[in-house]
């Protein structure tokens, strides 16, 4: 019996995702994202059994995070932070992630983050040596949907 293997053209290109948000009506794509990294850590409680030197574990509900390196090219995050800052209004949105490489037979998977809401935002930066400049972005999000899911892997 031979074993099987991923097929090269199986893999995808991390460079030809796609990304857009929503915020306030308004759909916005992207264009400035260098990565975006999306966990789901799920909430563990510790269950202390009589008998067993083990400690047991179930789940108790879930935390979602994202983080993003973006080209220092927008103030859009600023402003939304600048008016929470002066107003103390808090601004959430719905973010669409997909993986599309037209080179792959896997298609391509899209994802829907709703409720995201910004952690932390760079003012100001400035650095005389940088040849560009990038920020990174932290935020959580409330819930998610995977709207398109990739083929199944063949292997050869």
């Amino acid at each position: 019996m031979s074993q099987r293997t991923l097929k090269a053209i199986d893999t995808v290109r991390g460079s030809l995702g796609k990304a857009y948000i929503t915020i306030n009506g308004n759909r916005e794509e992207l264009l400035y994202a260098k990565n975006i990294d999306i966990v789901m850590d799920k909430n563990k409680i510790e269950v202390p059994v009589l008998g067993s030197v083990v400690t047991k574990h179930r789940a108790g509900g879930w935390t979602g995070t994202g983080s993003m390196t973006i080209y220092y090219a927008t103030s859009l995050f600023r402003q939304l932070m600048h008016q929470y800052s002066v107003t103390g209004e808090d601004t959430y949105f719905d973010m669409v992630l997909e993986n599309s490489d037209a080179g792959s037979t896997l298609g391509r998977q899209v994802i829907l983050l709703k409720n995201c809401n910004i952690d932390n935002i760079s003012v100001f930066k400035v650095d005389v040596e940088a040849e560009y400049l990038d920020e990174d972005l932290d935020f959580t999000y409330e819930g998610w949907e995977i709207l398109e899911s990739f083929n199944p892997v063949v292997g050869e």
